[in-house]
């Protein structure tokens, strides 16, 4: 298993990282995990190629984590010329949400002629699916109203990927680490407070529950950002954008 931070930033960028993307190599497959509205730009500094992605799993629908969908799409037709199908994956709610964004930034796009299959499969939380092959599981986090969040398990049966989404401290953290080669955490905040999000205090207080072979912290915020050295010296990595966890 390959795990790419094609991006780790923050709604607004902090710290000039990209919004949230995560390129999941596993045993065959390119899956992403979000492709927020400037992970394009990221995947683009990275030089990897958006013909290698298989399916694309959406944690929830606010646009640091699927704004840059419909860029995705459209390079994918009249750039890439793809002829292969796209599944995309997401909590309930995907497919109407998805439409209207792609509506709004190309109008009449959505009802065009498409020379690639792309498809929305909207799972409800802790229905388990079959992804090309590989298990995915999806439980509910809690992060913003009006909307169903959630974090993420892939495995194949050997190597396991979980990712939380955004989430302010829940206990459903503790099943989704459980186990997995590699855990990516939010932790937007330096002190609690921040309504939907994760502070260091409170997730260091956790660390010991959190049974995962490697922990890496994304979303921080720019309260977090100047102590990265200080969360690294308690074992949990910084993700950045570009590093790359191989296992």
């Amino acid at each position: 298993m390959k795990v790419t931070i094609v991006g780790s930033g923050d709604a607004w960028g902090s710290g000039g990282r990209f919004h949230t993307c995560f390129r999941v190599d596993l045993a065959g497959r390119c899956i992403l995990a979000d492709f927020g509205a400037s992970a394009p730009v990221g995947w683009k500094r990275l030089d990897l190629d958006l013909a290698e992605v298989d399916a694309i799993v959406l944690s929830h629908l606010h646009g640091d984590h699927f704004g840059g969908v419909p860029f995705l799409l459209l390079e994918s037709q009249f750039e890439l010329k793809r002829t292969r199908p796209l599944e995309i994956i997401g909590p309930p709610g995907t497919k109407a949400r998805l439409d209207t964004l792609i509506e709004a930034f190309f109008p009449r796009i959505v009802g065009r002629n498409w020379r690639f299959d792309w498809s929305v499969r909207e799972l409800e939380p802790g229905t388990p699916a079959d992804l090309l092959g590989l298990r995915l599981n999806t439980v509910q986090v809690v992060h913003s109203q009006g909307a169903i969040d959630t974090g993420l398990r892939l495995t194949d049966g050997q190597r396991t990927f979980a990712y939380s989404g955004d989430t302010q401290w829940t206990e459903a953290l503790t099943g989704l680490a459980d186990g997995a080669d590699l855990f990516i955490c939010e932790c937007y905040g330096w002190e609690p407070g921040i309504p939907g999000h994760i502070a260091w205090s409170e997730l260091a207080a956790n660390l010991p529950r959190l049974k995962a072979g490697k922990i890496a912290l994304t979303h921080m915020g720019r309260t977090v950002l100047p102590h990265v050295d200080e969360i690294e010296s308690h074992g949990p990595a910084a993700c950045f954008d570009g590093h790359v966890f191989d296992f």
